[in-house]
């Protein structure tokens, strides 16, 4: 039986049995999970292996590239500059960028980039990968960049490049980039181990991904094989014209290396933040409630940060889904705590997110990427969690 470290509070023990079921039944390898309950931790465990080639143990400190869940750093940045008056999220984007009303683009306002509404999901020509990761040509070829659908009429998962396209607001309108104001304003505060460009002397607390391959590669079987519930995203898959694969395919070479040290240094507010759980729980917490004194967000900007501005089938993902200004709101299948949730999953497993009704933020990263719609690990704690609260 795997040995889990920390702490919980009573009434959440089923946590650790929970957290220690991920790694003896479901293939978990170095992960961590935090709760916070009315601003203080309740739960805080870590276990396993960081490096599964070197044996280096997953520790307290251990820091995880958390991929999508980055999001919800990047949107708290965003709307922390709402609530100063220093930027709007009804006004056109070409008001903070100029350069972004190119190509029908004038009219487009800010909350459409956080909600994925702006028809942005990828480029008629793809960047080199190490000017993507220097930031500036990213943003000038989304500036040029044609719609893809018309703006405010859909919405499609901005997997890439909405961090590049709400990183720029970010930084036109306050002067620094992305990554420094979220270090300046939110992680400093609060204390948070969270990085959206990670420092050098940091590195070598980095857990390493490992990637489990799918037991069957549906897009490589017959189609009448496929399941009929898959099928739209199996051939979507298969086409590389589709949203969902351009959409994952704006630089050259499509692939991104998310363990190398120019990768993780780099700025992407859409997909590179690398920390712990409990700086993430920890920054949910301090946006529904004060956390040691700190709030990021008052009631009414919490309330105008999370209200849902799309909702049914994504574009790109061919599921449904739900968002608010920057955050993923429940559905069916990622319920979270309940109605009043809101956060942002990441690739393969990681989670995290807030719940003002219950007071509950929660924060999951693990080191072992499973892909599909069967990974139990990040549901079976939020359940655990919820059940722990009645």
């Amino acid at each position: 039986m795997t040995t889990i470290y920390g702490e919980v509070v009573p009434g959440f023990e089923p946590v650790r049995e929970a957290f220690t079921k991920n790694f003896d039944r479901h293939g978990d390898i170095g992960a961590a999970v935090c709760v916070y309950q009315g601003g203080r931790p309740a739960v805080d465990l870590w276990a396993g292996v960081a490096d599964a080639q070197t044996g280096r143990p997953w520790t307290r400190d251990t820091l995880q590239l958390v991929y999508s869940a980055t999001k919800g750093a990047t949107a708290t940045a965003a709307h922390m500059l709402a609530e100063r008056g220093a930027l709007d999220p009804d006004a056109p984007v070409s008001k903070y960028w100029p350069e972004f009303a190119a190509n029908g683009k004038a009219d487009i306002p800010v909350r459409w980039l956080l909600s994925h509404q702006a028809g942005l999901v990828a480029l008629d020509r793809p960047v080199p990968l190490k000017e993507a990761l220097a930031w500036h040509p990213m943003a000038a070829a989304l500036a040029t960049q044609r719609p893809l659908w018309t703006p405010g009429t859909a919405h499609g998962y901005h997997g890439r490049t909405w961090g590049w396209l709400v990183g720029e607001v970010i930084r036109r309108v306050s002067g620094r980039s992305p990554g420094r104001f979220f270090a300046d304003e939110i992680a400093a505060p609060l204390g948070l181990d969270f990085f959206i460009g990670l420092p050098t002397g940091e590195r070598d607390r980095v857990s390493r991904m490992v990637y489990q391959r799918p037991d069957v590669d549906l897009t490589t079987v017959p189609a009448e094989s496929v399941p009929e519930e898959l099928r739209e995203q199996v051939a979507a898959w298969r086409d590389p014209n589709s949203f969902s694969n351009r959409a994952y395919a704006v630089t050259d070479p499509p692939k991104i290396d998310f363990d190398s040290p120019e990768v993780q240094a780099a700025e992407l507010p859409a997909s590179n933040g690398i920390g712990t759980a409990r700086a993430l729980a920890r920054m949910y917490a301090a946006l529904i409630g004060e956390v040691d004194g700190v709030r990021l967000l008052s009631p009414a900007a919490l309330a105008l940060a999370t209200e849902e501005q799309a909702s049914g089938k994504d574009q790109v993902m061919l599921i449904p889904g739900r968002f608010s200004t920057g955050y993923m709101l429940p559905t069916e299948t990622n319920p979270m705590i309940g109605p009043s949730s809101f956060g942002h999953t990441g690739r393969g497993g990681s989670l995290a997110f807030a719940d003002p009704e219950h007071s509950i933020a929660f924060a999951y990263a693990m080191n072992h990427v499973i892909s599909g719609p069967n990974d139990p690990r990040a549901t079976s704690l939020v359940d655990t969690v919820r059940r722990s609260l009645t």
